[in-house]
């Protein structure tokens, strides 16, 4: 369990400025954002946490890409943007 929570501390901001770049470029509307996050959280997971058994890395991914569009959508919407 702790190296599921390690994993998802590394995986979120790599998640979050990944998914920021993509919505900058125009290409990425905006309600596919949640699916790009969690895409990328899981295949960030594979790569950054190897020694967890693929079940983790999924549920680390899905859980961080899922925190990171959450993170990202709740931080705006207190700034007021």
């Amino acid at each position: 369990m702790n190296e599921l929570l390690q994993a998802m501390a590394i995986i979120v901001p790599f998640v979050i400025g990944l998914t920021e770049m993509a919505k900058r470029t125009g290409k990425l509307p905006d309600r596919y954002v949640p699916f790009v996050s969690v895409a990328l959280g899981v295949a960030l997971a594979f790569l950054i946490a190897p020694a967890l058994v693929w079940r983790d890395e999924v549920v680390a991914g899905i859980m961080a890409g899922l925190s990171a569009s959450g993170l990202w959508s709740g931080t705006k919407a207190v700034a007021g943007r």
